[in-house]
């Protein structure tokens, strides 16, 4: 079983800056993907970004060239830095490990971070 803790979220203004981190642990197979997902008020989850272990990145239109997903050295903590950001952005925000191993598969979530954007 994954442990995963988030941190980072808050509140900021439009334009500004924040640094979400989670770490994952617990796992006896390495983390083949890792991944930032959002959910706004009515809204339905969405992707983010995700980066997997060889370090190919996708990210939604939406944050392009605004945010920057990463990982640690040992692949098990992953960030993601929001800059210039918009009160759109403003959503929990979900990190998830996936975990693939011969014919085991499963995915871990976090229990979401509150990120805040006023004008």
């Amino acid at each position: 079983q994954v442990q995963i803790v988030e941190s980072g979220g808050g509140l900021v203004q439009a334009g500004g800056s924040l640094r979400l981190s989670c770490a994952g642990s617990g796992s006896i197979f390495t983390f083949n993907e890792m991944g930032w997902y959002r959910q706004a008020l009515g809204n339905e989850r969405e992707l983010v970004a995700t980066i997997t272990r060889a370090g190919n990145t996708v990210y939604a239109d939406s944050v392009k060239g605004r945010f920057t997903i990463s990982t640690n050295n040992a692949k098990d903590t992953v960030y993601l830095q929001m800059n210039g950001l918009k009160p759109e952005d403003t959503a929990v925000y979900y990190c998830k490990i996936y975990v693939r191993f011969l014919a085991y598969e499963n995915e871990y979530w976090g229990q979401g971070t509150q990120v805040t954007v006023s004008w």
